[in-house]
């Protein structure tokens, strides 16, 4: 998979569904493709699991 969104995309996505926005209001107001915002958000999820899994 490329990795070609920038940064400050990706944490603009991951913001407004941390702040509880649906993927259709976050791919409307950034662009990015509501595929590429479920990645991103199962991305994030799994790492954020393993680093609680893991601090414990």
């Amino acid at each position: 998979m490329a990795n070609k969104l920038a940064i400050e995309k990706k944490i603009a996505v991951i913001s407004m569904l941390a702040e509880g926005s649906s993927i259709r209001a976050v791919e409307r107001i950034t662009g990015v493709n509501q595929n590429t915002i479920m990645s991103l958000g199962k991305r994030v999820g799994n790492a954020c699991a393993k680093l609680m899994r893991y601090s414990a």
